[in-house]
Order: structure tokens, then C-alpha cells, then sequence
């Protein structure tokens, strides 16, 4: 039987090997502090430096320290996603290995969990040391994101975050792409409501420079408008399909019905008249029946895949783990 402890520090890396052995010591510090029963789980994304072998220094040294060895980089969603399936605390704590989430904050994120009974907390840094060109699209970001989501934090891919263990769990299974972004969008949509923040310590940047560059922001965006199309529409695709599909050929049908209609009376009537293919509504009408044809079908084959369901690929290959018994 797996033993259930109070508390995982999850931190997804990727050739950070300076910061490993500072982070693990203030770990460490903090909950030994507060007497947790612990585990660090390290997620190694493929790096190329010796992370991994700074890793498994620290596993020797600590059994309480776990880790995991990507055989090449995944990202950082694919990454959380293996830690949370193999995390064994009743709370879960996520942190960069950058140095700049403070491991001090870990207390009261674990208390907001636990007395609060939270469901995830967040963290929100008010005040932050990265340069206008990162600060000004994240505002942006947050903004779309609390505006299509309805979910009211000011910082949605703060690193630092704090969740119960049955929301990592749960929404493990259902993350891939970049949604490490949105992951308090995916709890909430997967039925846990109660969602905090909490302000947080932003440190400077000790060790190496940043992974991300401006891309990730575009990046954002689209999984936010991916995010919300899945939850409304992935168990009835024909609603939102089939709604465009079908007004898509009845404007199209209406169109070309009152351009034959209107050249037979001018035939009746004996009035001048031009061939039906000779005005372009003829042509915008017969497109748009073709495009609410294609509509309705890709409605109807999208609800053939969400009955007969569909496997997720298997190409994640984890090379080597650490810490982990068998």
C-alpha cells in the first residue's frame, strides 16, 4: 500500500543543475520547520546538463527526495502531468527550480489547502522582476483568461501553486499541449470550484536565464480558446457544428432559391433577366451550402469519436527514475 504523506513539492526542471542542490537545502529547511511528513518529486524534462545527476545526489543523500528523467524534453505540462500522476501527498505543491518561488511560502499554501479546505490555491505575484516585454503580455493573458473562463485570479501561470490531492488526479489524465498555463481553468471545469490566491514572493533569476520566450504567450491565448471550446463542446460537438452547419445551408439555400425564383418570374413576366450564374449571391450561396454540408459532417464524425472514445498517444517515454521503490 502506498503510504499517503501530509505534503509533495513538485518541481518540473529542465537544465537547471546550479539551483537543484540551494532549493532542495530551503526545502528541506522549511518543512522540517513544520515537521511535515514530505516528498520532493524533481520532474527532469530531458535536460542536457547534469541535472539528473545532481538529482540523483540528492536522492542518496535524502530518501524523501523522488525523481524523474524524461528520455527527451516534453514540456513543462507533460511534466507536471507525470509528477502529479506519481505524487503521493494529500497536498500538492508545484515550484520552479529557478530560485524564484520562495519555498517559504509553502506554510500557509499548505494551510489554505488543508484549513481553508481549498481546492487550489494560486499563486499571484504582485510584484514581479522580469522586464515590460514579459510583464505586459501576462496582463494581457490573465485578462483574456479571466474573461473566457470566469475564473477571478490575477495570475494563472504562476508556478507556485498549492492543490488537494484529488484535483491532481483528477485533471492529470486530461492535460496535454501547453495547459500548464490554464490549470486552474481545468479544475474548475472539472468541478472544483474553490479556487484562492495568494500573494507571493517573486525573486530574481539566481542561476542560468529563462527557458520561455515571447512564443509562449501567443501560445497561451490559443489554449485558453481551445480550453473553453472542449469543455462546452467535446461530449456534443454536433451543437456547435451542426448549429453553423446547418444556419450555414439555410442561408445559402435561401440565397439560391430567390435567384431562381426571381429569374423564372422574370421569365413569366416577361421581363429582362440575367443568368443565375451571372450574379455573384449565386456563388456566395452555393458556397456557403457546401461549407454548412462539410459543417454538419464534421458535427456528425466528431460525435462517432466521443462515443467509440479516443486513447491518448503513448509516445512519453520517462528514461530513468529515482527514489521509487520496484
Amino acid at each position: 500500500m502506498t503510504e499517503l504523506l501530509q505534503l509533495t513539492v513538485l518541481i518540473p526542471l529542465y537544465n537547471e543543475e546550479e539551483s537543484l542542490p540551494e532549493l532542495h537545502d530551503w526545502i528541506v529547511r522549511v518543512v522540517n520547520e513544520h515537521t511535515y511528513s514530505y516528498e520532493i518529486l524533481f520532474v527532469d524534462d530531458g535536460s542536457t546538463d547534469e541535472s539528473w545527476a545532481v538529482i540523483e545526489r540528492l536522492s542518496a543523500q535524502n530518501p524523501a527526495v523522488r525523481g524523474i528523467r524524461f528520455n527527451r524534453n516534453y514540456g513543462k505540462t507533460m511534466a507536471l502531468q507525470t509528477g502529479f500522476q506519481a505524487a503521493r501527498g494529500r497536498v500538492v505543491i508545484t515550484m520552479d527550480a529557478d530560485l524564484q518561488d520562495s519555498p517559504d511560502e509553502i506554510p500557509e499554501l499548505y494551510r489554505m489547502i488543508v484549513e481553508d479546505r481549498y481546492d487550489l490555491v494560486s499563486g499571484w505575484k504582485q510584484k514581479r522582476y522580469d522586464p515590460l516585454t514579459k510583464t505586459l503580455p501576462t496582463k494581457l493573458f490573465n485578462a483574456v483568461s479571466r474573461w473566457i473562463s470566469g475564473v477571478q485570479l490575477h495570475d494563472f501561470n504562476c508556478g507556485l501553486k498549492a492543490y488537494r490531492q484529488k484535483v491532481v488526479k483528477t485533471i492529470a489524465p486530461a492535460l496535454y499541449g501547453d495547459m500548464h498555463r490554464n490549470l486552474p481553468i481545468v479544475a474548475n471545469w472539472n468541478g472544483f470550484s474553490k479556487i484562492g490566491e495568494k500573494v507571493v514572493q517573486h525573486r530574481a533569476r539566481k542561476y542560468g536565464t529563462t527557458k520561455f520566450g515571447l512564443e509562449r504567450f501567443v501560445n497561451g491565448f490559443l489554449d485558453v480558446l481551445v480550453i473553453g471550446f472542449v469543455h462546452r463542446f467535446s461530449k456534443r460537438p454536433m451543437h456547435f457544428f451542426g448549429t453553423l452547419g446547418t444556419l450555414s445551408f439555410f442561408i445559402g439555400s435561401v440565397l439560391a432559391v430567390w435567384i431562381i425564383a426571381e429569374k423564372l418570374i422574370n421569365i413569366a413576366q416577361g421581363v429582362k433577366f440575367r443568368n443565375a450564374t451571372d450574379n455573384p449571391l449565386f456563388y456566395f450561396g452555393l458556397v456557403a451550402i457546401i461549407l454548412g454540408v462539410q459543417l454538419f459532417l464534421a458535427g456528425f464524425l466528431g460525435e462517432m469519436l466521443v462515443r467509440q472514445g479516443l486513447n491518448k498517444s503513448g509516445e512519453l517515454l520517462v528514461a530513468e527514475r529515482v527514489g521509487f521503490d520496484g
